[in-house]
């Protein structure tokens, strides 16, 4: 295998998380007043996107092969729970 594919699968692998990432913090401004959010939107798609790779790896780590959807459940338990912190959704 060579660089172009490690890559390549590498961005497979970590393309739910980025989409999880761009959309709950665009999505969730109807539902949570922008003012009580602890950084702002690209800060939020960051932190979403690295909790969301890490959750991805530990669903590889522990289910031992990626695409289960137990490990995409995880994915969306852990963005929807950060973002749902980084929003302070306990304020609403």
């Amino acid at each position: 295998m060579n660089l172009h594919d490690i890559l390549f699968h590498l961005f497979n692998f970590a393309a739910p998380a980025l989409g999880l990432a761009l959309l709950l913090p665009l999505l969730g401004r109807p539902f949570f007043k922008p003012q009580s959010a602890l950084m702002p939107w690209w800060g939020q798609m960051l932190v979403n996107f690295l909790v969301g790779v890490g959750a991805l790896w530990l669903g590889l780590w522990w289910l031992g092969r990626d695409g289960k959807m137990m490990g995409y459940a995880l994915l969306v338990l852990a963005t929807a729970s950060s973002q749902w912190l980084l929003v302070r959704g306990w304020r609403r």
